[in-house]
């Protein structure tokens, strides 16, 4: 179990673009300190009972992100759990303080040729449906770098799966 030494920390949050590996990274870390798992992506489908591709092609990005919002807003106040943000929460300011003052946030950034070849085939990304997913990815990153780079720590995730989760246990036990 993971005790962090200071008491602000409650969590840590994994931001990022999509396909820089949030989800995998964090199902990784919530076994190896034995904490609860949270996806948020994940937790929105569970509570619109919709998928997030639906969600996007019924109702609209705006709506998405409200969603987005409430439900960001509610898990980021557990406590003692790994949080995968979606890719554009970070965005939003209030889920930006809120990972500010309870989080340890970590920024997988990934080169995006490599994010490009990862989600080149995906099929349950709404931003990347029928259009250059170069194009979006390269925005998308332009858009968001400054949020993503203020995070506690920024991790290369361009490498083995192994070598980055050490990396980061390394930098989680200083904490």
């Amino acid at each position: 179990m993971l005790e962090f030494r200071t008491n602000e920390i409650k969590n840590i949050c994994l931001i990022g673009l999509m396909g820089s590996g949030k989800s995998v990274l964090g199902r990784e870390l919530s076994k190896y300190y034995k904490l609860d798992f949270f996806d948020t992506d994940n937790e929105i489908e569970k509570e619109t009972n919709k998928s997030i591709e639906t969600i996007f092609k019924d109702y609209g990005e705006a709506y998405f992100r409200k969603i987005e919002e409430s439900v960001c807003l509610k898990v980021l106040k557990y406590s003692k759990c790994i949080i995968s943000l979606g890719g554009g929460s970070i965005t939003n300011l209030k889920i930006r303080n809120l990972v500010k003052k309870n989080s340890y946030s970590i920024y997988l950034k990934v080169d995006n040729n490599i994010l490009i070849k990862r989600l080149k085939n995906s099929k349950k990304r709404p931003l990347l449906k029928n259009i250059d997913k170069k194009f979006v990815i390269e925005k998308l990153y332009n858009e968001r770098k400054k949020f993503y780079n203020i995070a506690n720590l920024v991790v290369e995730n361009n490498f083995d799966k192994k070598d980055i989760i050490s990396k980061i246990i390394i930098e989680i036990n200083k904490i």
